[in-house]
């Protein structure tokens, strides 16, 4: 087989971006960093990563923070169960393993939110252990270099790549090579206008010379989409003063907080909507209620669209577990819940 570990980490130290966790072999920083950008973007992540060691500058300062400081942290990234598993792996280091990281492969790989790719990566950088990482731009530079039409989230297509990966890796510098591959897919072989003309690999490309690029990495279909109607009841007294209700410790925003919520079949009008916050006794008091939006907010989750609604519903009475709006904001919410708030000035 080829090798492509060389001009791929070449191509590395010429292109590479100087980001902050690639100038450290902490295992505390490179897991914070693994774990974040996980289906999400280095631009995005970037900040928080950031702002996560201003306040959190070790894994005991995490492991002794309270889980809704992080949740607040995190809000805005989204999959908030990796942010559960990151505190809950924090106190295990902290308390179980006197602050040291598990320095090999397979005692990575038992720690809570860590899997295979995680496992590999802070394995290999932190470590040099020779273990290949497979993640999305992996995934895609190998198929398409290879031609291998296999679907990437499959159980055939994971032994595939995996052993592929493992075979090309420079076992010497494996920390280097990871990154190389990585980067290559996440900046010239993109899912979308790969650079193929400038590419480094376009005279040995399989994909490229039979026209593939475009269908390639293969992924087979996902789960339907699952439309969800939220009819949020924002409550707000004369006292200023309004009320939040924590989420269910499973499901969607998991241990996030949000307004009482009446949740639908479809878009419900306004009697329908009564009938309902009279059925739940969601108020003791007497109020107005008005619709904020007509056209409903669709938020998009991986296997859920949200169509959400936000009703206003006034009052001249005190609530009943009531806070006060000048602290709404210290809350970890859901997306969709942050923007109504910033934008309805609460």
């Amino acid at each position: 087989m080829s090798n492509i570990s060389k001009p791929l980490i070449k191509w590395y130290l010429i292109n590479k971006r100087e980001l902050p966790w690639r100038k450290t072999t902490d295992p505390y920083r490179i897991w914070l960093s693994e774990i974040m950008l996980q289906q999400t973007q280095v631009a995005q992540g970037l900040p928080y990563y950031l702002k996560f060691l201003e306040v959190f500058p070790s894994v005991n300062d995490l492991a002794n923070a309270n889980e809704e400081q992080v949740l607040k942290l995190w809000q805005g990234l989204g999959y908030y169960s990796r942010a559960r598993n990151l505190h809950s792996t924090a106190k295990y280091v902290a308390h179980e393993l006197n602050g040291v990281f598990p320095n090999n492969y397979s005692e990575l790989k038992k720690l809570k939110g860590v899997g295979d790719y995680t496992a590999s990566a802070i394995a290999s950088i932190c470590y040099q252990e020779p273990k290949a990482v497979l993640d999305g731009n992996v995934f895609r530079v190998l198929s398409r270099l290879y031609g291998i039409d296999v679907p990437i989230n499959s159980t055939e297509g994971q032994k595939l790549f995996s052993k592929l990966a493992q075979e090309l890796l420079d076992k010497n510098q494996p920390d280097t090579n990871n990154q190389a591959i990585m980067e290559f897919g996440a900046r010239h072989c993109t899912p979308k206008k790969p650079m193929c003309d400038s590419c480094i690999f376009n005279t040995r490309c399989l994909a490229l010379k039979e026209s593939k690029v475009a269908q390639l990495p293969v992924k087979l279909k996902k789960t339907k989409i699952k439309k969800r109607y939220f009819n949020y009841i924002v409550p707000i007294s004369n006292n200023e003063t309004s009320v939040l209700k924590k989420r269910p410790a499973k499901g969607i925003w998991a241990s996030l907080y949000e307004f009482p919520l009446i949740e639908a079949s479809g878009k419900i009008t306004y009697d329908e909507l009564l009938a309902e916050v009279v059925k739940e006794e969601l108020f003791a008091t007497a109020y107005d209620l008005s619709l904020y939006n007509e056209s409903p907010i669709i938020h998009k989750l991986s296997h859920q669209h949200i169509h959400a609604q936000f009703w206003i519903a006034t009052t001249n009475e005190k609530l009943n577990d009531a806070i006060p709006l000048s602290e709404i904001e210290n809350y970890p919410v859901p997306v969709l819940i942050a923007n109504f708030i910033k934008e309805f000035s609460l």
